[in-house]
């Protein structure tokens, strides 16, 4: 087991997802106990779009880098659904994440039927041994899966099969009724993480529903993206500097953050 694991022995572990290295070290300077990346930031930092389209070493070279910026505090991998539908494929792309350094991996079953995911997640456990966190994402709130009044059953029928296939943590991102989030984290014994969305509770409550996770996503990546694009647009249009200056974090200040 690995430090990562025992964060999400008890209270809540409140995630923040990187989008490249840089980003990794403003997190790792705020405090974060471990960060996450964001496989639709990373893929836009890198010029791709989300979804399992970003090349397999990219993403490989992506997790060294914020695993170096991140200077021992925990890194947990989004690699979408692996980059493959080939168990061996997923379970060795898994071992290049854990060589450069990373404790925890997400891998996503698409909303799909989950014995294609649990034998990637059976494949990459038997592959790394137990020291990988290996946290199994239920889309079926994502992609709309069954009727809503359903979807909890189904995620907790879910859950028992990644678990049996060798996963450590179950996300179900979209989840946000209080009720349900009741009945999902008290129906498994893996940590529940849930997805920042509109409409979830605060972190207190989360907490005080079971849930021991609670990761940002996308979010961060596609606020500064929008703050960006204000910015440039407003630039574009006046040539004006001052509102570039607001709230900006100084060059001394990110060359600081950067591990020499």
């Amino acid at each position: 087991m690995t430090a990562f694991h025992d964060l999400h022995r008890s209270g809540l572990l409140i995630l923040p997802n990187a989008w490249d290295a840089g980003s990794a070290a403003v997190m790792r300077s705020l405090g974060a106990r471990a960060i996450a990346t964001t496989s639709a930031g990373c893929a836009w930092a890198l010029g791709w779009p989300d979804g399992d389209a970003l090349p397999v070493d990219r993403a490989v070279q992506m997790s060294a880098d914020v695993v170096r910026a991140a200077q021992g505090v925990p890194v947990s991998v989004d690699f979408e659904g692996g980059y493959s539908d080939d168990p061996a494929e997923v379970a060795a792309t898994a071992k290049r994440l854990v060589a450069t350094g990373a404790q925890g991996v997400n891998i996503e079953d698409g909303g799909k039927a989950p014995e294609a995911l649990a034998a990637k997640i059976a494949a990459i456990r038997a592959a790394v041994g137990d020291a990988l966190f290996i946290n199994a994402r239920c889309d079926i709130w994502l992609a709309g899966v069954g009727a809503p009044a359903g979807r909890v059953d189904e995620a907790v029928r879910r859950a028992v099969i990644y678990q049996a296939a060798g996963a450590d943590g179950l996300f179900a991102p979209g989840l946000v009724e209080a009720e349900g989030i009741a009945t999902l984290t008290g129906a498994t014994s893996l940590p529940v993480n849930l997805l920042a969305f509109p409409g979830l509770p605060n972190a207190a409550e989360l907490e005080r529903l079971g849930v021991r996770r609670l990761s940002a996503g996308s979010g961060l990546a596609s606020a500064a993206y929008g703050r960006t694009a204000a910015l440039a647009k407003d630039f574009l249009s006046t040539g004006v500097s001052e509102p570039m200056m607001e709230g900006a974090l100084g060059w001394g200040e990110m060359n600081a953050l950067m591990p020499g």
